[in-house]
């Protein structure tokens, strides 16, 4: 069996492990739900339904974290923690998506619209998108509260005071940190200083997603496994401009990507008017006409594909979208250099090698 094969093989055990693991709790929680009132059985329905898929990506750089650090395939406390994980990913994800006000969430309605959807199939009375939004919040918040019930089922490994415990609380407060900074950028982006729009860009994808997606995760399985501080330094080097070059990716689909692969909409974070490095760029590159033009469309969510078309040719001709493509390169190049530098065996390095390039050449 050559590397790549018994990487994928044993990344098949540890994904199926961690759904088995996320299907279970879940049904705990249903029945548990079920004491209460069989009216909330859609919050546990929605939360299964996010968790089911996806890439997976958190929990699988945790598990190579851990695996790298010494840990052994198939521990039930690595699979405990990418539970964990998934689950404080759909969190994320259900109030990101109330935050940006996204219908779509993986190519089917995102929960506050479910929510909002069994609303009005049911003719019930006021408001069907306040409801929606109001339900999908107390959904993210079940969401985290499980996330915490997970990783602490860990044990001693996850304790107060531990190492592991640590990153895993970080993780959660930068997040909350980084996505006001988003919406902060949002508001108060076409007032502030146009030259420091790429920066103030960069900090928002270094801590609403770029650390908790792959430096956190990573770091954490090697905690969870009793990795040295300096396999974990050297963790961070690797996983930080990586995680920064997977979100640049992201933030280019969410303007250039296909629909059909995406599963959004052309131009959604458009409308949403993401302030990203792209959109950075295009600001401080554009003729001022055409940056005004940008400032005054960004966060319209009645742009059109005629609207959307003209922003993309602006970002394209002003060298926005090239100097962020040289910026994931960049980032790209120093992440796969750190990765060699790391005294890891074949296995664990194969799989973060193959992690890495799918991260940042990917299509969706």
């Amino acid at each position: 069996m050559t590397a790549t094969s018994h990487v994928t093989a044993e990344q098949t055990q540890f994904i199926n492990g961690v759904a088995g693991k996320l299907s279970g709790f879940l049904s705990q929680q249903q029945d548990l739900m079920a004491t209460v009132s069989p009216d909330v059985e859609p919050l546990i329905g929605s939360i299964s339904n996010l968790v089911t898929g996806g890439k997976r990506l958190r929990a699988l750089m945790c598990y190579w974290g851990w695996r790298g650090a010494g840990g052994p395939a198939g521990d039930p406390d690595i699979i405990t923690a990418g539970c964990a994980l998934e689950l404080f990913q759909a969190a994320a994800l259900i109030h990101d998506d109330i935050i940006d006000r996204s219908d779509t969430r993986r190519g089917g309605p995102s929960v506050h619209k479910r929510f909002n959807q069994l609303h009005e199939m049911n003719g019930w009375a006021l408001d069907s998108g306040r409801f929606g939004d109001a339900a999908a919040i107390l959904t993210g918040d079940l969401c985290l509260s499980f996330s915490e019930e997970s990783f602490t089922e860990i044990g001693h490994r996850a304790a107060a005071g531990s190492p592991a415990r640590r990153i895993f609380n970080v993780m959660r407060a930068e997040v909350m940190a980084g996505q006001y900074l988003d919406i902060l950028e949002e508001v108060a982006g076409p007032v502030r200083d146009r030259a420091g729009s790429v920066e103030r860009a960069k900090s928002i994808i270094r801590y609403k997603s770029a650390k908790y997606s792959t430096e956190h995760p990573l770091a954490l399985g090697g905690a969870l496994a009793g990795a040295p501080e300096g396999l974990l330094k050297g963790y961070s080097e690797f996983s930080l401009p990586l995680g920064e070059a997977f979100q640049m990716r992201d933030d280019v689909l969410g303007v250039f990507g296909d629909p059909e692969t995406t599963g959004k909409p052309a131009g959604d974070d458009l409308r949403e008017g993401k302030r990203t490095v792209l959109v950075g760029f295009a600001i401080n590159q554009a003729p001022p006409a055409e940056a005004d033009y940008l400032d005054r469309m960004l966060g319209n969510p009645g742009l059109g594909e005629v609207e959307v078309a003209e922003i993309r040719r602006v970002i394209v001709e002003c060298g926005a979208l090239d100097a962020t493509e040289s910026l994931i390169a960049e980032l790209s190049n120093r992440a796969f250099e750190a990765l060699e530098r790391l005294p890891l065996e074949d296995l664990p390095l194969v799989a973060l090698r193959q992690l890495a390039e799918a991260a940042v050449s990917r299509a969706a």
